[in-house]
């Protein structure tokens, strides 16, 4: 799972000035805390026709979808087909009826790891017909510092890597620290968790679970808020790749549906290879940064439309010193690259090869595979002597050969296929992958752009927020994002997520009243996000109005209360207005909220004066 990041610009991105705030912010706190808490004495289904059209109809008139289950009705084979597939089991929602003896014994529950990087231990385990993770951490004689249960509610993932495990607090959804994986058949640190620990407040943002349900209720620019219930449809359903189904059925039911079977209904095999290959890429294909364009959110995305208009995915062009090196979710792009790709002038694509429909027995994926590849490709135009194909496990493996898997470097215990196509292992690149920006976009590669498109530049405002996510490991890219700044300064300043920028702009060249001028007017232009608030607060306070930017810093705490800088923050501006018992309060509230955090844990014990 792609790692959860905080913006002020969209979900899963980062700015630059965001980056350098949010250092500052630490080591800022940090310093003030210990600084005045040390001195202060005391601190603050298909035979339902009938249910199924009034169910149609009742959501068509908001968004169109109806589940994958009125679909079984007309596709009853194909719908249990798929719900076989890895797909048709991405989140598996936790039921006593789930957590048999068997099902236990197959995930190693109960599992009990240490984790020696953070010194905490964690638990996974059922109890009453649910599941746990519980994390704690005990002290030098093996008292208990501090333990922290919560229950997961779901399993995400496919499994032919392992599953994810999600818990959720009020309305928020959140990672949990241990994942199953398969390979070692065990427990072990989520993604993110190896050396750090978020504990249980590592919020899940919808452009992570997009990928991996059917249907969120995600809130629109919120850091990992969710509506009720979290999930319209938990597993990739129907719907993912078909587009909404209520008004195919409405038109199936109705006396013309026969004569106009595939009306309102998408069909991606009838699709340019284009569109088809959109849909796959909507979840198999990340670049390095995939960035929504404006007013969009991933929910907007409709198969048999451009994903473009809906998100951008941009990649840093690759060089000859540096080719394209990662297999994680980079399918698309990998397959653009093979000379199978190129020689069918790009018709070759997703479905030819994959049926999203079908669940392949393992034993049988060489035979089933090698078939594709035959469809275009004859026995003799494999090179390799048949004595040496016969002796390999299995025999005769096109994609063992052609589609290696390799590790994921970012996931422990994972790999992915090689989906480049090398006719051998050591085929160099083709020149193409070292040609692919555009005189209107000469630092990134625009993979998703519609084919006639290509010279056209994504918005503004889409490449700022792709600037600055990238500027904070790729320093490269600062000086374009102040420069696209500079532009949207001039074209649209009546943009309140252009006038937040500016105002972090200002903020770290230490001006402070222009910081304050842009931030007020992007909270008055439109609803603004929590580190906007948090912004106007700071700046603010370093205007002397500490007084006035409590309330600003309150209504960002309240809009992302799982943000741990945010909380910090809170507790300093409450020591610095001398409300003390009110910062005590807020810091235990913090605890409550990161019980994990050590050092935050030791400031609220010197400041009760305990030692």
């Amino acid at each position: 799972m792609p790692v959860t990041r905080f913006t002020s610009m969209s979900g899963c991105s980062r700015s630059i000035l965001s980056r350098w705030w949010r250092v500052f912010w630490v080591t800022t706190l940090i310093g003030l805390i210990l600084q005045v808490l040390f001195c202060v004495p005391v601190v603050a289904a298909a035979n339902k026709s009938k249910a199924v059209m009034a169910h149609a109809h009742a959501v068509e008139a908001k968004n169109g979808y109806v589940g994958s289950e009125p679909c079984a009705a007309c596709h009853l084979e194909i719908y249990q087909h798929y719900k076989e597939t890895g797909m048709g089991q991405s989140i598996l929602p936790i039921t006593p009826a789930i957590l048999t003896p068997a099902f236990l014994k197959k995930m190693s529950i109960p599992g009990h790891i240490f984790n020696e990087q953070t010194d905490r231990h964690f638990k996974v385990y059922e109890r009453d017909g649910k599941l746990f993770q519980s994390e704690y951490q005990n002290a030098a004689d093996g008292s208990e510092v501090f333990s922290s249960t919560h229950e997961v509610e779901w399993l995400i993932g496919a499994g032919e890597n392992g599953f994810g495990a999600l818990v959720r607090q009020n309305d928020f959804l959140f990672q949990a620290p241990l994942s199953f994986y398969s390979k070692t058949a065990g427990w072990g640190p989520s993604p993110g968790y190896e050396e750090a620990d978020p504990g249980f407040s590592r919020t899940i943002q919808e452009g992570c679970i997009f990928c991996h349900a059917g249907r969120t209720n995600a809130v629109a620019d919120s850091n990992g808020r969710y509506g009720e219930p979290t999930f319209s449809e938990a597993a990739i359903g129907c719907e993912n790749c078909h587009g909404p189904g209520a008004g195919h059925i409405r038109t199936m039911r109705s006396a013309r549906g026969e004569a106009s079977r595939e009306s309102n209904i998408v069909n991606p095999a009838k699709l340019s290879s284009y569109l088809a290959n959109n849909i796959c890429m909507a979840c198999h294909q990340t670049g390095d940064v995939r960035v929504l364009k404006p007013e969009k959110q991933y929910q907007d995305f409709r198969p048999g439309e451009p994903l473009d208009k809906t998100l951008a995915i941009l990649m840093i062009p690759p060089t000859r010193e540096r080719p394209p090196d990662s297999d994680h979710v980079e399918h698309y792009y990998s397959m653009t690259l093979s000379k199978c790709y190129r020689a069918s002038a790009g018709k070759l694509g997703c479905i030819t090869c994959h049926d999203p429909h079908v669940k392949v027995a393992q034993a049988e994926v060489s035979g089933y595979f090698n078939k594709k590849c035959l469809s275009c490709h004859t026995v003799q135009s494999c090179k390799l002597p048949l004595r040496i194909r016969e002796g390999k496990k299995p025999v005769d493996n096109c994609i063992g050969c052609h589609m290696p898997k390799r590790d994921i470097g970012v996931i422990s215990h994972s790999s992915a296929t090689n989906h480049r196509i090398p006719a051998r292992v050591d085929e160099p690149f083709p020149d193409i992958t070292f040609e692919q920006t555009t005189p209107s976009l000469r630092d990134l590669i625009h993979i998703n752009a519609v084919p006639g498109e290509v010279d056209v530049s994504p918005p503004a405002l889409t490449l700022l927020d792709a600037y600055g996510s990238l500027a904070g490991d790729h320093p490269q890219y600062a000086a374009a994002y102040l420069k696209t700044l500079e532009q949207l300064e001039k074209s649209q300043p009546e943009n309140s997520l252009v006038q937040a920028a500016l105002g972090r702009r200002a903020m770290h060249n230490g001006d402070f009243q222009a910081a304050a001028d842009h931030l007020q007017q992007a909270v008055k232009l439109g609803a603004p996000q929590g580190s906007t608030y948090a912004d106007l607060s700071e700046a603010m306070a370093r205007l002397g109005k500490v007084e006035e930017s409590l309330p600003m810093l309150e209504k960002a705490v309240a809009m992302d209360p799982f943000n741990p800088t945010l909380q910090k923050s809170l507790v300093v501006r409450l020591i610095k207005l001398k409300r003390y018992e009110d910062a005590k309060a807020a810091l235990k509230h913090y605890l409550n909220v990161f019980p994990q955090d050590g050092f935050m844990r030791q400031m609220l014990t010197r400041a009760e004066g305990r030692h």
